[in-house]
Formats: structure tokens, sequence, C-alpha cells
């Protein structure tokens, strides 16, 4: 029997089911409408939410779906793969993953648009979603960009203290110049395009952009398309950031 993590929040339970890793939303539902979602140990309904206060479990066939340990990795993306649900002719993280991580039942964390590349994490635990992405949370992650024409002098202070991208005024961010045309960043949001958008507004262009932290997890000398499994002291220390326990 695999009795899942509770909702951190009330959600809609196939939400819940796709932060956990256990179906996309509309195989979420086709789960529930065959009967084989229980919630407090009822058949689920479609539609329904879920708080901290159910029990939620899956079956498989004839009977529940087993176990899966909790498992955490840091995986470098590598350039022109896609983070979730590719095209045709496109392939994504898990699809790139050997069979004996896809086995484990992992997923990104976030995303990371198609040209760009670096840390991802990948985990089976639906908790960590929510708790790493909520923009109230104002966790870090640093990149380091490339860009196409040299820095102005300004451009440092204008990153730092909020750039108009479109109607929204990015929150503060720091910033270290590490060339000509190169720059570190290390913001707390993750609004979609944002370095780059952040990097027209000021009148240049990212040509490359790697994301080298999350929080306290370090891409090092991950080479792309590696993986390699954050456990132990590091582990802890991550999870105790996101207010949870490494069971």
């Amino acid at each position: 029997m695999n009795e899942l993590e509770p909702a951190s929040e009330p959600m809609r339970l196939n939400k819940y089911l796709a932060h956990a890793g256990i179906a996309t939303r509309r195989d979420a539902d086709a789960l529930i409408a065959a009967g084989k979602v229980l919630v407090n140990g009822e058949r689920a309904s479609l539609g329904m939410k879920v708080s901290e206060a159910d029990t939620i479990e899956v079956m498989k066939g004839r009977g529940r779906r087993a176990a899966q340990p909790r498992a955490y990795f840091a995986y470098n993306k590598p350039r022109g793969v896609i983070t979730h649900s590719p095209g045709d002719d496109e392939k994504d993280i898990v699809g790139s993953l050997p069979p004996e991580l896809r086995s484990l039942g992992l997923f990104p964390v976030g995303r990371l648009d198609k040209d760009s590349y670096g840390l991802i994490i990948l985990t089976n635990d639906g908790r960590i979603t929510d708790r790493l992405l909520n923009p109230d949370t104002e966790h870090e992650k640093e990149y380091l960009v490339h860009t196409k024409l040299a820095l102005r002098p300004s451009f440092k202070t204008h990153m730092e203290s909020g750039v108009d991208i479109e109607g929204y005024r990015t929150k503060p961010a720091r910033v270290r110049i590490a060339g000509e045309k190169s720059f570190a960043i290390t913001i707390t949001e993750g609004k979609k395009h944002q370095i780059r958008r952040m990097v027209v507004a000021l009148h240049n262009e990212v040509v490359d952009l790697k994301r080298t932290r999350i929080m306290s997890i370090r891409l090092g000398s991950l080479g792309a398309g590696a993986a390699r499994a954050i456990e132990g002291a590091e582990l802890e220390a991550f999870l105790e950031s996101l207010g949870l326990a490494a069971v």
C-alpha cells in the first residue's frame, strides 16, 4: 500500500497526484474515474479537493500501488532538452533519463527553457514542489549568463534594484560581473524567461544561460545530461530548509 504524503494546502486531487509524480493531471482524472484513487479509504470523485487532513492512496491493477522510496537527484539539463511536455520532434528530461532512474518515478521540479541548461532537481517526492516553487518562499537560484553586447556601467545597479519587464517589476537580485559580456545573478523568483527579459529590457541579449545553484544544491562539475544523487548531509540541509524531514 502507498499512502501518499498529505497535501500541504487544499488543492484539486488531480493536481496533487501530478505534483506527487503519480500521473499527469489528465491521467490522474482517468485514475480517479476508474475508481483507483482512495481518499480516506473511500473512492475519490472527479474535481474533489484534498488537504492535510486527508489520506490519499492509489491503486494499481487489483492491488494498491507499491510504495516507492523517496529519491532526490541533481540533474544537468542539456541545451535543447524540454523540461515538460515535449512536442513530436522534441525530447524531455524524463524521456532522456536512463531506465534505472525512470523506474524511480522521478519528475523535474520547476523548469528551464529549451535554450537554457544547467541544474534541475529531480525527485519523486511531491512534498517539495510547492515548497520550492511557491513565489512567496523566495528560495535562491543562481545563474551564469553571457550576453551579446558588452555590459553597460549601470547594468549591475539596474539588475539588482529591479527591472520592469512588460509591466512587472522584478524583485531585488544580486549580481556579480564576471567579464565584459558575462555576469552571475541570484534571484528569488522565476517568471517565465525572466532573466532573458530583464537583459532585453536593459538593451542587451542573452546568448548563453546556465543555472548553477538552487538553494544549497550546486551543479558543480556535473556533466551535461548526467545526474547525481542528493543524499546525506546535503539532503538533510536541503529538506530542512524546506521545512521537511529526510524520511
